[in-house]
């Protein structure tokens, strides 16, 4: 019986980092034996010595609190006090309106603040429910969670990793990494060491929890568990990560503020003007405040936001972009910098094959994906793959010397094995070959897998005729190394000629240049009795046919929409887990950091928060970036005063995704991490999605605004013709039931049809807003100033001129109730456009809802003149003909007046275009 491994790690190499420690020194620093494995008492000591291997849930606030917590908003204080005035006066539906309001808004921020909590379980869900270990000699299937520092791992093909591993052996490992890097095709394995300070996704040596083994089989010992594993790491940064609050509900924060105190103000001027200067009775003046408070607050802005809101939802999820966070909606319109992942999202996520080279010609290949649509060009004319027996027994050799499928479903294309296979698979069937007849044409006999110690995978093959051939694909300089000779044209038939080295390096590094992946091609005949392949086969005497580059290429409809954001003067960043080159060719085809280098995850390291604030302006691609270095870029840029959008698919995304502005993930390949920390998500991870959904939400912040513009003189406009009632000593034109009337009729109605506004056409062609600015500049304070003064002037000149020529109080105080709802329905028109008129087609019936939302005020309106019911609780009597003339044209006075400021605005703003919502 062996005795029980030392409980004591050696001091030896314990600084080193384990990726850098050479194999035959990990059992030494484990303690623990490579063909053994631990003893079982060993294991229950480190057991309860490092815990078990899994990620703790995190504190969590009880669903009370956090129900609590969502009333803690001064919008909502706003709306409760609204609720307070209306009930205190009676008039129930207001009250029932607000509370219901305050009550949905709550409803939503608790649900949304429970999804996010969930992102933390997505990542513990990654973890490995089961693991196979030797323990004490034995192989044994252990839950993951029990594993500890020191046990030795068994890993095969779809393994999923239990915890992070130092390789000890592997035989033609391959590890799929993609939630932790970002790369789109699989990473070789090896148990050989690697620099000290290698990123994480060139640590060949190393597994990682959570992540995939994609072919071949490997040993490794444990080197880390629970928290201390990267995934862990991960999970701690998502938890310290806290989501700042959307640039709107801070502008509507301030804005309540100062409207509040503005209101109080207000009231507290007319309530001291009517008491002391004007003798009116206290209580009488109590109540009149009261009205004229609930005149003025903006009852109607916290619905009409959640319904802007809401709409602009609907209009994402047509174009494939689904909101889990509802003020997420209007982020997007202030987005000034968007840090997008590159693969899936920019790219397309599938291998293509863009370069074929033979020794007479150059052939760019079209199309991108796994569907084999596209063609050859040569010098940008087209070419027939059919005229060159070269490029065909290229083809050929693509196709056989494949371990892959391609599969044709409802959802086109997929592929079944490695993504570098399934791009020559799709160049085979582009060249015109017939995948089944040339499988059935020349069977395969035998083959020496890919490893990544020899770099190549070879097969033979048998035709029907009695011949035999060998075909390779590999790493260009191995397969150069086992030809002596080049397939080349010779009076328009396939020959062969001595190899030309040079010419295929120089191929080799111009395809490496352009950041595509490089495969050689060759073949050899040999005796038809042969029927295995042995390595000394592959020793030479091989023909190479050609090169072959490929990459994951970008999204046609990605480059467009790049584009579109920059002319919008939002800046697009990629920041990808991927290699240096590659990232700065894709970002060059889409038109990201041209002519700029890109700074590597290396190099963020020795940068500390100032130093990469300062550059993190002018650099626009970042490559081997780990989660610490996406979420210091990302508060590298909010210091910077950008409102920062981020993409990503992978738990490496994560925490990213929830400090950003906008986390946005992807739909279809994303992780559920990704998605559940996200605000949202892109159904068809489309980056042109993204550019949608930008455009959407700066339409629904000039709803808003055109809402604010449209409320605050009509509150304005009702509030002072009270005020200079009392202030002149006159007979109150409205009494407080008729206020009240006034807001609910237009907020309930008119002010609600602003809410459908489609976006406007210009729209991204606007710099992005600034997020500090305030919702009300001087042209809108102005603007509801002057529009206040015209309502009121038209309401109080009305009744007064009702007065004069003998008209009853009843009379005259409906002729200004009229008078202000009319003026309302004609400003309603102007506030469609902040700047361009309403005197066109578009600008007065481009909005059905707008008439819709008329016609129904138009028809209370009518109800609250001659319906004796509402004559009865409002005081209210029959207009004639002639009266409702005066009202509808006092109504058109501030339409006009409307038009004619706006056009002077327009006249004096020598670059219109430079407003931010017109």
């Amino acid at each position: 019986m062996r005795s029980r491994m030392p409980t004591t790690t050696p001091t030896e190499h314990r600084d080193t980092p384990w990726h850098a420690l050479p194999a035959s020194a990990i059992a030494e620093r484990l303690a623990t034996d490579a063909r053994y494995g631990l003893p079982h008492a060993e294991t229950a000591l480190r057991l309860a010595r490092h815990g078990p291997n899994r990620l703790p849930a995190p504190p969590r606030r009880p669903a009370w609190r956090r129900l609590l917590a969502q009333f803690h908003n001064m919008l909502i204080y706003v709306m409760l006090a609204s609720a307070a005035i209306t009930g205190a006066l009676g008039h129930w539906i207001d009250t029932g309106v607000l509370l219901g309001a305050v009550v949905i808004n709550a409803v939503l921020g608790f649900v949304q603040e429970g999804k996010a909590e969930s992102a933390l379980d997505a990542i513990r869900r990654m973890l490995s429910p089961q693991a196979t270990v030797l323990r004490g000699g034995e192989r044994q299937l252990v839950a993951a969670e029990q594993l500890v520092p020191g046990d030795i791992v068994l890993l095969a093909s779809g393994d999923k990793v239990p915890a992070d591993l130092r390789i000890l052996s592997a035989k033609s490992l391959r590890a799929d990494e993609a939630v932790l890097t970002g790369e789109s095709v699989p990473s070789d394995k090896s148990e050989a060491a690697v620099a000290e300070d290698a990123p994480l996704g060139d640590r060949h040596c190393m597994l990682y929890s959570g992540t995939l083994v994609a072919a071949g089989t490997a040993v490794g010992a444990v080197a880390a568990t629970g928290t201390r594993t990267e995934l862990g790491r991960i999970g701690a940064l998502l938890a310290q990560a806290e989501p700042g609050t959307t640039p709107l509900l801070s502008q509507i924060a301030r804005f309540s503020r100062w409207l509040a105190a503005a209101i109080l103000l207000f009231v507290a001027v007319t309530f001291v003007i009517g008491v002391l200067w004007r003798g009116q009775a206290p209580s009488d003046m109590f109540m009149m405040a009261v009205a004229l408070a609930a005149s003025a607050i903006p009852e109607g802005l916290p619905a009409i936001m959640t319904i802007t809101l809401a709409l602009g939802v609907r209009r994402m999820a047509h174009h494939h972009a689904i909101i889990r966070h509802l003020p997420a909606v209007e982020t997007l319109g202030s987005v000034t910098v968007i840090c997008s992942d590159k693969t899936g999202t920019l790219t397309c996520n599938e291998m293509t094959v863009q370069r074929a080279v033979t020794a007479d010609r150059v052939y760019e290949v079209t199309g991108s994906g796994y569907a084999p649509q596209g063609g050859f060009q040569v010098g940008g004319m087209n070419a027939s793959p059919a005229a060159d027996p070269v490029l065909q027994s290229m083809a050929r050799v693509a196709l056989l010397c494949n371990d892959s499928a391609l599969n044709h479903g409802a959802e086109g294309w997929t592929l079944t094995g490695d993504p570098t296979e399934g791009a020559l698979l799709a160049f085979a069937l582009k060249a015109g070959l017939d995948g089944a007849a040339t499988h059935a044409a020349l069977p395969r006999i035998d083959a020496i897998p890919f490893e990544s110690e020899h770099r190549f995978m070879a097969t033979l093959h048998h035709d029907h005729a009695g011949h035999a051939l060998i075909l390779v694909k590999g790493a260009p300089e191995r397969v150069l190394d086992m030809c002596s000779t080049q397939s080349a044209l010779q009076h328009g038939e396939q020959g062969c000629a001595p190899l030309d080295h040079d010419y295929w390096r120089r191929a080799a590094n111009d395809c490496a240049a352009r950041a595509l992946r490089v495969l050689a091609i060759a073949a050899k005949r040999v005796p038809a009795q042969q029927h295995a392949l042995s390595w000394d086969d592959m020793e030479g005497g091989f023909t190479l046919l050609g090169i072959l580059g490929s990459m994951d290429p970008p999204r046609p409809e990605a480059m467009a929409a790049v584009a579109e954001c920059h002319a919008a003067g939002v800046r697009v960043k990629m920041i990808t887990g991927d290699h240096g080159e590659t990232a700065r060719a894709i970002g060059a085809q889409l038109g990201i950091g041209l002519g700029r280098p890109a700074l590597t995850g290396a190099e963020i390291e020795l940068m500390d928060d100032s130093a990469l604030r300062e550059v993190v302006d002018s650099v626009h691609v970042f490559a081997r970036a780990s989660p610490e270095h996406k979420i210091r870029l990302v508060q590298a840029l909010q210091a910077r005063g950008e409102v920062v959008a981020m993409t990503g698919d992978g738990v490496n995304d994560a925490p990213a995704l929830k400090r950003a502005d906008v986390g946005v993930a992807m739909g279809r390949n994303g992780t559920e991490a990704a998605k559940d920390a996200a605000a949202m998500v892109l159904a068809d991870d489309n980056f042109a999605t993204l550019g949608a959904a930008v455009r959407e939400g700066r339409g629904v912040y000039d709803n808003v605004r055109k809402f604010i513009l449209f409320m605050l003189p009509t509150n304005g406009g009702e509030a002072l013709v009270v005020f200079f009632a009392i202030a002149f000593a006159l007979q109150l034109p409205l009494t407080a039931a008729q206020v009240l009337w006034i807001n609910l009729v237009t907020s309930g109605t008119l002010g609600l049809a602003l809410a459908f506004e489609p976006t406007e056409s210009d729209v991204m062609r606007r710099p992005p807003r600034d997020p500090r600015e305030s919702l009300l500049s001087g042209p809108f304070i102005w603007r509801v100033v002057m529009v206040s003064l015209l309502m009121a002037g038209a309401s109080l000149g009305l009744f007064l001129w009702e007065l004069s020529r003998g008209s009853s109080l009843e009379t005259a105080r409906t002729m200004a109730v009229c008078a202000v709802v009319a003026a309302e329905m004609f400003y309603l028109f102007n506030s469609r456009h902040i700047l361009r008129s309403a005197l066109t087609r578009e600008g007065l019936l481009g909005n059905p809802q707008v008439l819709m939302a008329i016609a129904a005020c138009a028809l209370l309106q009518l109800a609250f003149v001659h319906a004796p019911w509402l004559q009865a609780v409002f005081g209210s009597t029959d207009l004639s003909p002639g009266e409702w003339l005066r009202v509808l044209l006092s109504g058109a006075v501030v339409f006009a007046a409307a038009e004619l400021e706006k056009w002077a605005m327009r006249r004096s703003r020598s670059t219109p275009a430079a407003d931010t919502a017109r």
